[in-house]
């Protein structure tokens, strides 16, 4: 395959295995396109589904797992801890082989003229496909979730780029974009102290932690907007979010941009900010597929700090040592055979 495209989406779904079904039949019935996985977070009420193929296969699939979540998921009984506003709540299409970000944008574009028109479905474009810059930023298209969505509606200027400016109450919206390969990453926190967990995500986020006035209150600039202390890490998205099942937190990331911030230095900074707190950091977890580039750096950080690195050490060896540095297996097992992209397409 000379060129090869990824898509993620993540349907706002976390246990029913009849919707899981469908999806992966949609996926699958399209000539050109692999289906690689499906991970589904009860505590998120989430899925996240990865596959890849050539581009206008892709386009395809997407649009058809975006009508299996219009007919099977009904945003009105929906609760769960993740931010979402849709049924199917991002479509983003990544560059991996032979194709370019703005090729990517274009796909976007193409599954939201198509969603918007053959599902009548709200579309908005974000990061590298955004229609305008305010819209790049996922957190703002997505502003007021699902609940806020009715509202925010009725206003011109969060029309969306393709489809129905009225409400619908069973799907929601779709947001659809182009990025950078993006490592969704969890940390791992033993403790259900949500507040002190937040406080952790906040400091390594790049927005950063909101500045408080003498009341407790945010503090607003000139533009009525929250101001800001920044966070450690650019690139770097994230939110506590509790895992009452487990007894346990995570800190929820996004690394936008894995060679400025890679896995393990986010690890590293939630681990000192946690032990700030006098809370211990367990373990890691990849969500959906990670390219081997950043496993291989963690790798070999990690061997420099402990003084050990052979002159020869296979690529097995160094995905074994980040996968026990990182406690990958922690909350989840970790495959490297079906969680590394470049292995799990071959």
């Amino acid at each position: 395959m000379e060129q090869i495209v990824e898509c993620v989406p993540n349907f706002s779904e976390g246990s029913d295995r009849a919707v899981f079904d469908a999806i992966e039949a949609a996926i699958r019935g399209v000539e050109g396109v692999k289906f690689l996985g499906l991970e589904p977070d009860a505590s998120y009420n989430r899925v996240v589904v990865t596959f890849v193929g050539a581009p206008e296969a892709v386009v395809e699939a997407a649009v058809r797992v975006t009508a299996v979540a219009s007919e099977k998921i009904d945003m009105t009984q929906h609760a769960g801890g993740h931010p979402r506003f849709g049924a199917l709540d991002v479509c983003p299409f990544v560059p991996v082989k032979g194709v370019t970000l703005g090729e990517c944008a274009e796909l976007a574009r193409t599954y939201g003229k198509r969603v918007g028109a053959e599902l009548g479905l709200p579309v908005y474009l974000y990061e590298s496909a955004a229609s305008r810059p305010e819209r790049k930023n996922l957190a703002r298209v997505r502003a007021g979730e699902y609940e806020g969505l009715a509202e925010r509606l009725k206003l011109p200027e969060h029309a969306p780029d393709f489809g129905p400016a009225g409400f619908v109450p069973r799907f929601g919206a779709v947001a659809a974009g182009a990025r950078f390969f993006l490592v969704a990453y969890n940390i791992d926190l033993d403790t259900e102290d949500l507040d002190a967990v937040n406080d952790v995500a906040n400091a390594v986020r790049e927005l950063g932690t909101p500045v408080l006035g003498p009341d407790g209150e945010s503090v607003l600039d000139g533009r009525g907007r929250k101001r800001m202390v920044p966070g450690k890490l650019r690139f770097t998205k994230g939110i506590g979010v509790p895992i009452p099942t487990r007894k346990m937190s995570q800190v929820s990331m996004n690394l936008t941009h894995y060679l400025i911030t890679p896995p393990h230095v986010a690890f590293e900074e939630v681990r000192f900010e946690a032990a700030r707190r006098g809370i211990a950091v367990t373990g890691s977890e990849v969500v959906g597929l990670i390219p081997i580039e950043p496993l291989l750096m963690a790798a070999e950080y990690c061997l420099f700090e402990r003084g050990e690195r052979p002159k020869h050490i296979s690529e097995e060896e160094l995905v074994r040592v980040s996968h026990d540095y990182l406690g990958l297996s922690d909350f989840t097992p970790f495959d490297p055979q079906t969680k590394i992209i470049e292995y799990a397409i071959r």
